[in-house]
Parts: structure tokens; C-alpha cells; sequence
């Protein structure tokens, strides 16, 4: 039906409804070229439908509006003109509403206007939907808060909307969303919040992602959708979310962690754009309008204590934009009054800083240092009045500097002690006021004293603790690092190196320190509180220094560290004690030109036989020593001989470590480590970022080994394949789901590993059925169960084993790979010798496959046919080049044998035929067979037992064709039905890739033979057709069609 035929009265006045439609298409016309028209043609339409509207033809002007109107609807593309038109209608018809004085007239224009749109919507040609679309938003979007529109036509275009939010062209959705959003913040939305919380999940579409995005309301309910939109992959999506939640959410409406998640993604963001906005949100939202300008009042909401790094770099975005600069009057000198005579007065004159506050001082006596560094660098490389400027604006950020900071070392000193005996609340301002001593000059003797002597009373004070209710005491913090937190350990170090900066006497400093602390230790007076200090100011003396040879001659040597302090530690009884010392060993160990014999047989003996939080600082050590030392030098520390290099290891020694109560110094470190993996009652907490934990330490420690394996020449080839192999079971294991940083840490390890060399996608393809072997349940001795839980197991493998093809089908990013594209069958005959690289590439891995299946054991089992269906089914996704001539007739030798053992599986059997009609178009000599000897050959190459024999002649089993579930036909004759373009593009796929010589060899089915020979009488047909003049289309049909839709334009929206 055409739409003007849906208006009532359309056909009355002929000769006025023309002029009217002629007056209307002429002003939609002008419109096209320019928005600064269109309010003088408002007004001019305006008149026109006045001057209509009399007494005998109130109704006439709507009819002509609509068929105005309609050529925008055959538009089959969208043009600046187009939209300029579309505008202007949507512009008219609200203001015909906003105009209206009386229900009357102007509200049965708006409303007869939008039933037309709804027709349009609903039609099937793809410009129509659009258009209506685009008008409906935009009328909405224009539409007074006052407008008189009937509920009956709202609930319309509220239904017509939410269907055209699921329709197949995106622009479509996005109008359609665009249309539902002044709808959704109602009370009584009809579900449309929900519709669009469940489409934002769906949608594939980053346009109508970010309308979604654009058009939520402000709940709790959007709140979470809008804050997961900051990590989508669309750029103009994460803009838009961080535009809504800057204009629609108040900060208070936001916790913290949301707070510091959005500022932590969206000032780290990829993309300047979404930075900008970021910043936009941060500084013209929250600091202007909602803290007043004041920054110490943003970074309150931003709980810095907690969120240090957040609150450090929105100091530093704002800064780099100039809207943060210190006030005249502003300084730390403000909480530093008169000193008295007594410590005391001191003490009491010392006004204390909130956390915010010192975080604030710091980052901006860190920005006016940089400044006037970065100034004073480029007056010294430039000369003449540039470099007087330049050396003039490093003076003043100097000045600046130092009338921020303490006037004297001993205000400075004060300062921080003050915050210190305030107790752990100011802990936070303490270590901020702690590196701020890098900025300070300690030149001068006697603040270089004062500051060792307050330096010496940091290293010596003793870690905090608590006492439970049974009277035991217990550290606060890591344990292992000074004052129990490894920042402060490192605030501390640095203002020891500002304060020592001479060469070793930093070293000096804090060895005669360690050597004070280890003196009951040595005596065996101190209780494990004493322990726990000295190894943290040991560790942090070892951490700082980068050569041993700066501890010769100092108060405490490493021999005497090694054996009087470190060792006797690591046999203590408490758990936290011999953490830190295993972390001590661990920092020597890497210090030492050669690790020293003792330690590693301490670190080896910890991780066999210590509790599991031992264990895993021991596990720590021993991958550091490994992957700084080497494995061989490690080994060769406790006297084992190197292995013969003519015969390289395959495997791992298998140790078990639970029944291992001494350490046996025969077996490699590598062969430890490794038996780690086997151990299944490894204890881990669940809490935090859970990475001290064996399983997570072991994971990331051979994925780096095997990553960098061309610096571990000793670890053999095999031994990469069973490692990658040991860490993709570790991937897709149910005991480890809960280990986020493991998952975390692999996830960018395969995605990294197989691109970086040939190697590695060799080992990829040797991992894989070794892989399968081990995790599908039922076979090769693993264990079975219950029908759900060999149902759970066999999905994992299953996506195991897809990853792997994944991973081999990687592109490399070196320049090593050559390309070697499929070329015509014309020129493979050239390259029939060419298969030199198949082994890593698809080839060798669907050849692997094949001999696989072919040597399943029990495949008369269930657990052996789920296995042999689920290979096969992966080799199907394996692509074959044709430069691998040889690749090819192997794999289509082993091909038929894949499909006999598959045959109960017809539409499996149906796809390996289609393989090897494939493989046979690739094959430039299909007749000819592979020799046996190549055959071996391959196989030897691939690590495969030989044995097979290759058939290409073998036929197919036949795939039986499925039962008809049809009634019978009826017994009179059919009508002959002519043929279309569907039956002939049938035609033509069907017979794709199958060249004559192949379906020869396949037997064909009678319903095979019935259809192809159907097909062939219809070619026939369609052939003798096209050599006749096509007739012309019929006036009927012609009459039948809508003027918003046609048959042709449906045809080319399918």
C-alpha cells in the first residue's frame, strides 16, 4: 500500500492535492542545499498549510505532505542532502506540535504524520526503515515536554521502535535507539532499560554501542553498563562513556573504586581522545563543579592512601594542563612553626598533614623540580635571548622550589618525625615526606649529620606489630621488607643514596647497621621480631647494591652475611622468618658471579620440604637464579656434571616432591621446578592478587624461559614442547580458574609466543597431542567419572585444542617467515619439492592429527570415539598451501582412513569428503601417489612412527541421505515450475571445488545422482532461456507493489 494511501481522504481534491504536492516537494527541494534556509522555509510551510486548511479541505494538506515526502524514502543511499531534508520534515512536524493551540488540527497532523512513519518502518525495503527511522528520532528528539500527543499513538511507536532495535542494518538500530531514549527514563518504560542493557551486551555494532550508551538514564542500574563501556574496543565508545558519566552521574553518586577505576582507565587510555574526555570529566566536572576548584578536597573522594598511583597521576595530568599551580602563601613551611628550646616545643609546634595534603606536596615539588630541570637543559643547548629566557624560568622554578620546601634539614627532620610518632594513621604522610628528601641538598656537613643520625633511626627502629588475644605477636605488613611495606623500604633507600652519595658509603652506612642487628641473631638471643628486622635491613642492603665488590671490607661481608645470618634463618621455625631470608639468599644468589653451593641447596631443600608460603618464596628464588644463571650453572653449584652433549634430554626427571623429605643433588633444578606441577595439594589463598602462590610462580617462570629460549641453549627442544604443553593443561585447568594473575600472565604469553618465531610454532604443533593425550578423560590412563564431569572435561579439551590451532595459524611478526601464498595449480608443479617448513605450519599439525586418530587405542570405546570425532573435527579447521605438494598427498592418503573411523558420524563423513575433494584440487599431480619412502620421510620429520599406508584410491564411505519426513507426493502431476537465479546459484555451489576427476572417486548416492541430474535439466533449461529477449514486466505486478517498498529492493537488501 502506497503511504499516502493510509492517510483517509487522500484522493479528494485532485487538482489541489497536486499543487499542494508540488508546492511541498519544491520547499523540501530547497532545503536540500543549506540548514540556513530551513527556519524561513518553516515559516513558508508554515503558510502553505494555513492557506489549506479552509472549511471544505482541512485535511488535504497531510495527503500531499506524504506524498512529498515519499521520494526520500527510495533513496537507496544516504546523502548530506538527504538528511538535510530529513531534518527539516522532522523539524516541521514538531513545530506544527509546539505550535498547537487547540487539540484539534495540529495534533491530527503530527499524528496522522507519524502512523505514515510507522508504515514505512515496518516495510521491507531497507531506505524506507531508515528514513522512517531517522524522522521518528528526530521528531521525538524535537518534540516539546508539552506536546499533546495521544498515548495510543505512543505505545505505537514505543512497540515499532523495539522491534526495529533488532533489525539486521546498524544505522536502522541506531535511529531506532536514538527514538527510545527520551521513553527510557520513564517510571513505566515498557522494559526499553532492560531492552537496552541487553542489546549493549549483544551488539556488534560500535555506532549503535555508543548511541546505547548515550541514550541510558542515570540509575543504579546503567551505572555498571556505562563504567564496563570504558573498556570497549571502540574508541568513540569509551568517549561517550566517559562523556555520560561526566554529565549524568554526580561524583558522589560514584564509590571509590568506581571513582579510581574510571580515572585509572581513562588517563591510561590508548587513545587522546578518550584522555581528553577523561580530563575533561575530571577537571571541569569533579574538581570545578563538584569540589569548588579545590584539588585537596577532589583527591579526599579518591582515597590516596589506597589508590597512591590514581591520585599521583590526576596531580600529574592536572599539572600538565595548567590547572594546578601553587598559590601565593602556599608552602610545607606553613606546618612547621618557630622551633622551642626542648624537643618537646618541637614536637608540638608541628602541625600534621592529612594524607591528601602530603600527596599533594609531593607531586608538586616533584613537578617544579622536573620544570626547572627540564628548563635549566634547554638554556644550556640554545644561546642568545632564548637561553636567558629559558635560564630565567629555571631560576624562578627553583626559587619556587625552595620556598616550598622545609628552610632547614632539621625542620625537615622535625617534620617527618612528627608524622612518625603520630602513629600508623599518618604512616601514608611519613613516606610521603619521606621522598622529599630527594629534592633536598644535603651539601653541608651538618645537615648531612643530622640527616645520617635520623637515617640511622629509621634503619633501626623495629617493625610494627600486634599481640593477638593469645599474647602471640604478629608482624605488620609483607614481612619480608623494611617497616613491613615495600615502598616505604624504597623511600627509605632513596633518601639513604641522597644522603651517602658517595661511591660504597651508602653501603657502609646500612652493612654496619645489619652487622648491629645481627648480633643477637648471631648469639641466638633474638626472638623471631629481631630476625624479621635484621633480614629486612639485610635485604634492603642487598636490593641497592649492584656489585658484591662494594661489601668487601664493610662491617659485615657476604661470606659472614651468607653463613651468620642468612642460613641460619632459613632453618628457623617461623614461617615469616624464613621467607625473608629465602628472599635474602635470592638477592645474593643473583649478585654472585656463581651461586654459591650452600644457598642453592637451601633454596632447594625450602621448596621440597618447607610450609607452602616457604615454598613459594623458595620457588622464586630458584626461577630468578635459573633465569639469571642458567640452569646448568645452577646445577654445577652442587656438583652435577653437565649431561652429554650428544644426547639431548626429552623429558623431564619425574620427582615427587610430597614423599621427597631430603634433597637428592642428582636431580637437575629444572626437574624440581617442573615436579612442582604435579603436586596436587599446593595451599593458596584466593584473596588479593593471589600470586604467591607455587602454581602462579611456576607458570610464569617456565613461560618465561621458553619465551626467551635463546638464551637457555641447554634446555633441548623437546623439553620447550613439554613445558608449553605442561602450561596449556595448567590454562584450561578447573584447579587453577580461580588464579586470575596466572590466567592473566598465560593469556599474554600465548598471544605473544607463537608470533615471535618458527620455533615457537613448531612447539606449538608438537604440544598438541601430547595436550589431548593428557587432558581427555577416559583414555591413556586418566581418570574418568560421572557423566557431567567427562562432559565438563572433554569441552576443555576441546577448547584446548582449538587455542592450539589457533596459535599455529598465527601470523610471525619477525622477518624470518617467508610467505608463501597458494598459487594456481598451473604453477605447482614448480613447487611440488617446496614442503621444507610444513612441520610448523597447519600442514604438520593436520598430519599429526590424522596419525593420531589412526592409532587411538580402544576406538571402540565411548571415551575413543568422542576422542577420534573431536580430532577430526579440529583437523577440518586446518588449512593446507599449495606450495606443500608432498603435505598434500600425505594428508589425502591419511584422509580416507580418518573418515572409515568416523563413518557413525554422517555429517563429519560428509565434511572429510569435502576436505578431500579439496586437498585433490590442490594436488597438481592428483593421480599420482606418494612414494612410501616420502611418506616416511615426512612422518620422521614430524616425530611420528612410521607404518601407515597411504590410499588416495580409497573410496569414501557413502553418506546415506537423510529420510524424507515429507508426506507423500500427491498422485496428480506437478506443475512445472520455472527456474530461478536460487536454483541456479545451488547449482553452482554445489559443484564448487569438486573437480570431475574427484567425484569420480567418491561413489555417488541415488538421491546424489537424482539431484545432479535435476540440477542438470534445470542448467539446460536456464540456458535455452537466456538465448530468448526477457519479457517484460506486467502492469499487475508492477500496480502490486508499495511505493515504500519493492520486491527488486528487497532482493538486494537479502
Amino acid at each position: 500500500m502506497a503511504p499516502a494511501a493510509a492517510v483517509p481522504g487522500a484522493g479528494a481534491g485532485a487538482g489541489d492535492s497536486a499543487r499542494l504536492t508540488r508546492e511541498v516537494a519544491r520547499v523540501l527541494d530547497e532545503c536540500r542545499a543549506s540548514l540556513a534556509v530551513h527556519p524561513r522555509k518553516l515559516r513558508e510551510l508554515a503558510a502553505l498549510r494555513s492557506s489549506s486548511s479552509n472549511p471544505g479541505g482541512g485535511d488535504r494538506f497531510l495527503p500531499a505532505f506524504c506524498v512529498a515526502v515519499t521520494p526520500l524514502f527510495n533513496l537507496a543511499r544516504r546523502s548530506a542532502g538527504s538528511d538535510r531534508a530529513s531534518r527539516f520534515v522532522a523539524a516541521f512536524a514538531s513545530s506544527s506540535a509546539s505550535s498547537s493551540t487547540d487539540g484539534g488540527g495540529v495534533d491530527g497532523f503530527l499524528e496522522g504524520f507519524l502512523r505514515f512513519l510507522l508504515t514505512a518502518s515496518a516495510a521491507a525495503h531497507r531506505p524506507a526503515r531508515f528514513r522512517a527511522c531517522q524522522i521518528i528520532s528526530e521528531i521525538i528528539m524535537r518534540l516539546p515536554d508539552d506536546a499533546e500527543v495521544s498515548d495510543e499513538i505512543w505505545d505505537e511507536v514505543i512497540d515499532c521502535m523495539k522491534v526495529r532495535v533488532q533489525d539486521k542494518i546498524p544505522a536502522i538500530r541506531a535511529f531506532a535507539v536514538r527514538a527510545l531514549s527520551r521513553f527510557a527514563g520513564d517510571g513505566e518504560d515498557g522494559g526499553i532499560l532492560d531492552l537496552f542493557l541487553e542489546t549493549l551486551d549483544t551488539e556488534q555494532n560500535a555506532e549503535v554501542r555508543k548511541t546505547i550508551v548515550l541514550s541510558l538514564p542515570p540509575s543504579n542500574a546503567t551505572l555498571e553498563s556505562v563504567i564496563e563501556s570504558t573498556l570497549d574496543i571502540s574508541e568513540s565508545v569509551r568517549r561517550a562513556a566517559y562523556s555520560v558519566l561526566s554529565t549524568k552521574f554526580p561524583l558522589q553518586s560514584l564509590s571509590i573504586k568506581q571513582r579510581t577505576t574510571l580515572l585509572h582507565r581513562g588517563l591510561s587510555d590508548r587513545s587522546a581522545s578518550v584522555n581528553n574526555e577523561c580530563l575533561k570529566m575530571l577537571k571541569d566536572e569533579w574538581l570545578v563543579k563538584y569540589c569548588g576548584g579545590d584539588v585537596i578536597t577532589l583527591l579526599r573522594f579518591l582515597d590516596v592512601e589506597t589508590y597512591e598511583s590514581v591520585g599521583e597521576s590526576v596531580m600529574m595530568m592536572l599539572l600538565k594542563d595548567g590547572a594546578l599551580r601553587v598559590q601565593d602563601g602556599q608552602s610545607i613551611r606553613q606546618y612547621v612553626t618557630a622551633n622551642g628550646d626542648n624537643e618537646a616545643e618541637q614536637v608540638s609546634n608541628i602541625q600534621l598533614m592529612d594524607a591528601e595534603v602530603a600527596l599533594y606536596w609531593k607531586i608538586m615539588c616533584k613537578h617544579l623540580q622536573a620544570e626547572a630541570q627540564i628548563k635549566g637543559s634547554e638554556a644550556a643547548t640554545t644561546t642568545g635571548a632564548e637561553a636567558a629566557v629559558y635560564a630565567s624560568e629555571a631560576s624562578d622554578k627553583n626559587d619556587l622550589l625552595d620556598n616550598v620546601l622545609p628552610s632547614t634539614i632539621t625542620d625537615y627532620v622535625d617534620l617527618v618525625k612528627a608524622h612518625l610518632s603520630a602513629g600508623p594513621n599518618y604512616h601514608f604522610a611519613s613516606r610521603q615526606l619521606l621522598l622529599l628528601g630527594e629534592m633536598l641538598d644535603f651539601s653541608d656537613t651538618m645537615n648531612r649529620k643530622v640527616a645520617s643520625c635520623f637515617l640511622h633511626e629509621l634503619l633501626m627502629k623495629p617493625l610494627e606489630h600486634e599481640v593477638d588475644d593469645d599474647g602471640n605477636q604478629i608482624a605488620i605488613g609483607d614481612g619480608v621488607s623494611l617497616g613491613g611495606d615495600r615502598e616505604w623500604a624504597k623511600a627509605v633507600a632513596e633518601l639513604a643514596k641522597k644522603v651517602h652519595s658517595s661511591v660504597g658509603e651508602c653501603e657502609m652506612v646500612i652493612s654496619t647497621v645489619v652487622e648491629e642487628l645481627a648480633r643477637p641473631c648471631r648469639e641466638r638471643t633474638a626472638d623471631f621480631m629481631q630476625w624479621m628486622h635484621c633480614l629486612a635491613v639485610a635485604g634492603l642492603l642487598l636490593e641497592n647494591t649492584s656489585t658484591l665488590r662494594t661489601l668487601q671490607g664493610k662491617a659485615i661481608e657476604p661470606s659472614e652475611l651468607l653463613h651468620s645470618l642468612l642460613l641460619p634463618a632459613a632453618k628457623q621455625n617461623h614461617v615469616d622468618v624464613q621467607r625473608a631470608a629465602l628472599r635474602c639468599l635470592s638477592l645474593l644468589g643473583l649478585l654472585e658471579n656463581r651461586p654459591n653451593a650452600e644457598l642453592v641447596k637451601q633454596l632447594r631443600l625450602s621448596f621440597i620440604n618447607g610450609p607452602d608460603l616457604v615454598s613459594a618464596m623458595a620457588c622464586k628464588a630458584l626461577i630468578d637464579l635459573v633465569t639469571w644463571h642458567g640452569p646448568q650453572t645452577v646445577d654445577q653449584a652442587i656438583g652435577i656434571e653437565l649431561p652429554d652433549a650428544s644426547s639431548e634430554k626429552s623429558q623431564f626427571t619425574t620427582v615427587d616432591i610430597s614423599d621427597l623429605n631430603d634433597d637428592d643433588l642428582n636431580i637437575g633444578v629444572l626437574d624440581i621446578l617442573f615436579s612442582g606441577f604435579h603436586k596436587d595439594d599446593w595451599e593458596f589463598s584466593l584473596e588479593g592478587d593471589n600470586h604467591d602462590n607455587v602454581p602462579t610462580i611456576l607458570g610464569e617462570g617456565f613461560a618465561k624461559i621458553i619465551l626467551l629460549s635463546e638464551n637457555f641453549a641447554s634446555i633441548s627442544a623437546d623439553l620447550h614442547t613439554v613445558i608449553l604443553a605442561q602450561l596449556i593443561r595448567l590454562y584450561f585447568s578447573e584447579e587453577t580458574k580461580e588464579l586470575e594473575r596466572l590466567k592473566q600472565c598465560l593469556s599474554v604469553f600465548f598471544q605473544h609466543y607463537p608470533a615471535l618465531s618458527d620455533k615457537h610454532k613448531s612447539c606449538v604443533s608438537n604440544a598438541f597431542v601430547p595436550v589431548m593425550k593428557a587432558m581427555w578423560p577416559g583414555l591413556y590412563g586418566n581418570a574418568g567419572g560421572s557423566t557431567h564431569v567427562i562432559s565438563r572435561r572433554r569441552k576443555l579439551a576441546v577448547q584446548a585444542a582449538r587455542f592450539m590451532v589457533q596459535m599455529v595459524q598465527t601470523q610471525l611478526l619477525s622477518s624470518e617467515s617467508t610467505d608463501q601464498a597458494s598459487k594456481s595449480p598451473g604453477s605447482a608443479s614448480s613447487l611440488a619439492d617446496a614442503s621444507n617448513n610444513f612441520d610448523i605450519s597447519e600442514e604438520g599439525l593436520a598430519i599429526r592429527i590424522a596419525a593420531e586418530v589412526a592409532n587411538c587405542p580402544d576406538k571402540k570405546t565411548a571415551a575413543g570415539k568422542a576422542y577420534a570425532l573431536a580430532l577430526c573435527k579440529v583437523a577440518l579447521l586446518l588449512r593446507f598451501r599449495q606450495s606443500e605438494q608432498k603435505a598434500i598427498k600425505c594428508m589425502r592418503g591419511l584422509v580416507n582412513s580418518l573418515a572409515a573411523l568416523v563413518a557413525s558420524d554422517k555429517d563429519l563423513v560428509k565434511e572429510l569428503s569435502q576436505m578431500a575433494a579439496r586437498l585433490r584440487s590442490l594436488d597438481a599431480s592428483p593421480d599420482e601417489e606418494l612414494a612410501q619412502d616420502e611418506a616416511d620421510a615426512i612422518f620422521k620429520k614430524l616425530g611420528l612412527d612410521g607404518g601407515f599406508k597411504l590410499d588416495t584410491n580409497q573410496a569414501m564411505p557413502p553418506t546415506p541421505a537423510p529420510r524424507s519426513v515429507r508426506p507423500p507426493a500427491p498422485t496428480r502431476r506437478r506443475a512445472r515450475r520455472a527456474p530461478s537465479s536460487s536454483d541456479e546459484s545451488d547449482a553452482e555451489d554445489d559443484n564448487v571445488d569438486l573437480p570431475a576427476a574427484s567425484v569420480s572417486r567418491v561413489p555417488a548416492t541415488p538421491s546424489m545422482t537424482a539431484g545432479r541430474s535435476h540440477r542438470a535439466s534445470k542448467t539446460a533449461a536456464l540456458s535455452k532461456i537466456s538465448a530468448k529477449p526477457a519479457a517484460a514486466s506486467s502492469s499487475d505486478e508492477s500496480d502490486n507493489q508499495s511505493d515504500v517498498t519493492s520486491d527488486e529492493d528487497s532482493s538486494d537488501e537479502e
